[in-house]
């Protein structure tokens, strides 16, 4: 006996059990199998296919998001430049009412220094009327002494209003 040259006896009992194991196999393990390969295959195909459906809406996603940002800095942007335009709105409203403000008061100093103008000027005048009165008064009281002069002085005060009023 050799091991390369099996005996016929031995041949037809490892055929008889190799069909046995095979049939079992075929009856009941190798569908178990299949149909394990089959659901492994199927879930692998979902688990691409979702894969796929994921890297769609991530992208879509994405694309949002870049919309968004981008609507976002456009927004900023926009409000940046409103910003600037309120800021230099209000500093020229202010400019311009602080100069106004500023003429307003130059006006109403000058209207003061002027009502002081005018009251120095009346005061003056007062000042130089009270002043001529007096030295009219002592010149008078000097040259009039005498009661003849004096109804001469009256006489010619009378005749010059007189031409005067005519």
């Amino acid at each position: 006996m050799s091991i390369l040259s099996p005996e016929p006896g031995l041949l037809f009992w490892m055929l008889l059990t190799f069909g046995i194991v095979f049939f079992i196999l075929a009856k009941f393990g190798f569908p178990f199998i299949v149909k394990s390969i089959d659901e492994r295959k199927a879930f692998i195909a979902k688990g691409i296919e979702d894969a796929k459906k994921s890297e769609e809406q991530l992208a879509a996603a994405q694309l949002t998001c870049d919309g968004l940002i981008s609507e976002a800095q456009s927004r900023k942007d926009s409000i940046l430049r409103e910003a600037a335009e309120q800021k230099e709105r209000m500093l020229s409203e202010a400019r311009e009412l602080s100069l106004a403000e500023g003429r307003r008061l130059t006006e109403l100093a000058r209207r003061d220094a002027e009502t002081e103008k005018q009251k120095a000027i009346r005061s003056l005048h007062n000042e130089v009327a009270f002043l001529s009165v007096q030295m009219s008064e002592q010149i008078l009281r000097k040259e009039l002494e005498d009661s003849d002069e004096q109804k001469a002085l009256i006489d010619r005060f009378l005749s010059d209003l007189d031409d005067k009023t005519l």
